[in-house]
């Protein structure tokens, strides 16, 4: 199996090299890419769901970007310690109503040598709010461009 540099053990720049690998990723709202990412029998808890597994991981993502639609996406480096990365994200998305929301939340990341993640712990909560306080504005399923703000320069 192929590996995912930058590998374990973390440094500040490889931590937020891999953080923001996965943010490009997951705005993509492609489940299949996003799932490479993870060990095949990956550890997932997510709000009230648990599981495991890459299809498992495709499955949820589909639910996920089905319901969340026009969903960007910010993730933000809070600490890394060897094969562990912990970050703080927002994201915002609007439902088929057309009402927004933004998320924000924290995942634990815990990579094994290849630099794939082995576990994924997210806490996260969202509130509804009007179109234009929406923050996020860039292409939809497109990287955030180098000069949007992150999280800490929006005051999130």
């Amino acid at each position: 199996m192929q590996s995912r540099p930058p590998l374990p053990p973390f440094t500040a720049e490889t931590a937020a090299q891999k953080a923001r690998a996965a943010e490009d990723a997951w705005n993509s709202c492609d489940p299949q890419r996003v799932s490479l990412a993870y060990t095949a029998d990956s550890r997932w808890r997510n709000r009230s769901e648990i599981f495991q597994g890459r299809d498992e991981i495709v499955a949820f993502l589909t639910r996920k970007w089905n319901r969340e639609l026009d969903y960007r996406l910010i993730k933000e480096v809070w600490a890394h310690d060897g094969a562990r990365i912990a970050v703080r994200f927002a994201y915002e998305y609007r439902d088929d109503s057309g009402q927004w929301y933004r998320a924000y939340g924290n995942e634990n990341w815990a990579f094994d040598a290849r630099g794939l993640m082995a576990h994924r712990h997210a806490s996260i909560n969202e509130r509804p709010i009007r179109a234009e306080e929406r923050l996020f504005h860039w292409d939809r399923r497109a990287p955030r461009p180098a000069d949007h703000p992150g999280l800490s320069a929006l005051g999130l």
